[in-house]
């Protein structure tokens, strides 16, 4: 039986008396609040909040102090039903969220945890992607970003796990920090977090030489998300930046001062929001925390909610580009590459996202541009394109670009233009 890591009553007083941040952080002022109220806007306001995304969300509103009782109570209508339909198709990701959103403080939500047993199905999905993981060749049921989740959640939740798995399993060098050569910044990030959550969770006397495995395993992790950073103070890209903010917060110990200009990265921040970069609710649920200098550390069940009166004002519906812009009409050349490539031309509303112009590929001929679309925390993503589908095991999956790069952004979310040249190409990761 795996060891329980739960808290003796001292050691949790212990825990209690420790900041969740060891180090003088950076956050937007009250004054500059108003800056942030694009974000809010995004989340109260926005109708594309649904399935797991509506976890993200909650758990950005109240770790914040954003209370609008109207849209809590919608979106935890929302996880609750998801929970209630779909328990045994959710992933061990998306548990860990919907148990990081309901229990973020002392709620009756947390009833629906227990008697769901959401925890105990969590420490299940978590043991079968380790289990995957020895049946192929160290690669999970879903990524290193979802078990980053699944640490984290049962660790702030008094879950079962073993110390010495987690120390072996988030080793630095593993592939899975990696995307097709590329560092991952948001799987590293969550790592930081859930590692800094057990390291404090352990025991030096039964667990020591494991924790000073996860000692090293976060230095080393720390100074490759440093090695991420852009001039312009971005850190990975503008969607990783909040969760690395997040994760510098809780291990100054492990980089020097000059060796980030948090200030510079707030500015960059704030001029993302103010040209409609997170205009999506998962995005701008992700950036928020860090911004006002939360984390997903400061998650405590049994710390009563509260409310900053600084954000509970009344917000306006978003005005972004998107939504401002005229609905003339634009043409996109899109194309699918496999082992050739098939491409046409098609129109679409200005305004329109990706996942519009492949729609509007597939109306015109259902052979070559058909696809299938799964959604999940960041929103719809692409599962298979004329029935090839993508797979974690094989490390297949299809990639969006545009004139040839790679996007960032989802296919739901990513706004074209005209005269863009988009492609989806069937690819592996190393």
């Amino acid at each position: 039986m795996r060891q329980s890591h739960q808290l003796p009553l001292v050691g949790l007083l212990l825990f209690s008396l420790i900041p969740s941040q060891l180090c003088e952080i950076c956050e937007v002022s009250k004054e500059n609040y108003f800056r942030l109220q694009p974000l809010i806007s995004t989340m109260i306001s926005s109708d594309n909040t649904r399935g797991i995304q509506a976890s993200n969300v909650l758990l950005s509103l109240r770790l914040v102090g954003i209370q609008k009782q109207d849209t809590e109570q919608q979106l935890i209508q929302q996880i609750e039903e998801n929970v209630k339909s779909r328990s045994s198709d959710l992933t061990s990701g998306q548990v860990a969220l919907i148990i990081l959103a309901l229990g973020e403080c002392q709620n009756p939500d947390e009833r629906f945890i227990h008697d769901n047993n959401l925890v105990s199905q969590l420490e299940t999905k978590f043991q079968a992607e380790v289990e995957n993981m020895g049946a192929h060749n160290c690669t999970p049921l879903t990524s290193y970003y979802q078990l980053s989740l699944d640490v984290l959640a049962l660790c702030l939740f008094n879950g079962n796990y073993s110390i010495r798995q987690v120390a072996e399993l988030f080793n630095p060098e593993n592939k899975n920090y990696y995307f097709s050569g590329q560092f991952s910044v948001d799987t590293g990030a969550m790592a930081v977090l859930a590692l800094t959550c057990v390291e404090r969770k352990g025991q030096i006397e039964t667990d020591g030489e494991y924790l000073n495995h996860i000692k090293k395993h976060k230095k080393s992790l720390v100074k490759k998300i440093l090695s991420e950073k852009k001039e312009n103070g971005l850190i990975g890209n503008k969607f990783s930046t909040g969760e690395a903010m997040q994760a510098l917060f809780v291990s100054s110990e492990y980089y020097n001062k000059n060796e980030w200009n948090c200030q510079q990265t707030l500015d960059t921040v704030f001029k993302e929001i103010s040209q409609g970069t997170f205009s999506i609710p998962i995005a701008a649920a992700q950036i928020l925390p860090a911004l006002v200098g939360k984390t997903y550390l400061d998650i405590n069940k049994d710390s009563p909610c509260v409310s900053d009166p600084d954000f509970n004002s009344p917000t306006p519906k978003p005005t972004s580009e998107r939504y401002t812009n005229s609905p003339s009409n634009i043409l996109v050349h899109y194309s699918v590459k496999i082992n050739r490539t098939y491409s046409t031309n098609v129109t679409v509303l200005n305004g329109s996202v990706f996942l519009n112009v492949m729609e509007a590929a597939r109306e015109k001929n259902e052979t070559i541009f058909r696809f299938t679309v799964e959604e999940s925390s960041w929103g719809p993503y692409i599962t298979s394109v004329q029935g090839l589908k993508a797979n974690n095991n094989d490390r297949t999956y299809w990639q969006l670009l545009s004139e040839g790069k790679p996007l960032s952004q989802g296919v739901g979310s990513y706004v074209v233009r005209d005269g863009e040249n988009l492609e989806v190409r069937w690819s592996t990761y190393q």
